[in-house]
């Protein structure tokens, strides 16, 4: 009997604080389905006239470093006219290939952000 009150004793003892339950000591992890689309980083992607959003705000500040490109343009959060524009000229001063004309994508970005902040 006094190992049943030793072991009685022990298991007493060990849960003196609160317990939490199992489930929220483990939680397994639970695949994705298939169609859920992964979260997107802003500023990545490509960007063109219509977008709105954290990236083009980020660009619009990236254009605004570079003297002659979108000198005055608003900081909005939209990709209109005058973005396209000012990506445009930026593509073609720096000689940007690859990416559509006045379209915001990977080696555009890459360039921009190699001469900005």
């Amino acid at each position: 009997m006094s190992g049943l009150l030793l072991a009685s004793s022990l298991l007493t003892n060990q849960h003196s604080g609160p317990a939490a339950p199992p489930a929220a000591q483990e939680q397994p992890e639970r695949p994705l389905p298939d169609d859920t689309p992964l979260p997107e980083i802003p500023g990545t992607g490509v960007l063109r006239e219509g977008d709105s959003g954290h990236g083009v705000y980020e660009l619009q500040v990236r254009l605004l470093q570079i003297p002659g490109l979108y000198d005055g343009g608003a900081i909005d959060g939209r990709f209109g006219t005058e973005v396209r524009q000012a990506v445009a000229r930026f593509q073609d001063r720096f000689g940007i290939r690859g990416d559509e004309t006045g379209v915001y994508g990977d080696n555009t970005r890459y360039a921009l952000m190699l001469r900005t902040k």
